[in-house]
């Protein structure tokens, strides 16, 4: 599973996710012999050569950064994330 994992999401639409949990059809999974794994990305084994292209202009995160803050403001940052705020 690719993305953001989240333990739980008081905002979500439906009561599962609020509890960061997922409803799967093992039946269907069995009957069309799909696995299912998890884990986080090896971030330690990319993170040098990414900055290496952000340096060098190859790259450009600029297309999903949303807001830019000052090391100062981190923590309101991280608690408007966690929160799921607005803007």
């Amino acid at each position: 599973m690719v993305g953001v994992f989240v333990a739980d999401n008081p905002k979500a639409d439906d009561d599962l996710a609020k509890k960061g949990q997922l409803a799967l059809d093992s039946g269907q999974l069995w009957m069309k012999g799909q696995h299912i794994a998890t884990g986080q990305a090896n971030v330690k084994a990319y993170n040098r050569k990414l900055r290496d292209l952000i340096a060098g202009g190859e790259a450009k995160p600029s297309q999903i950064i949303s807001h830019e803050l000052p090391l100062e403001d981190a923590p309101e940052g991280c608690r408007h994330f966690d929160e799921r705020g607005e803007g």
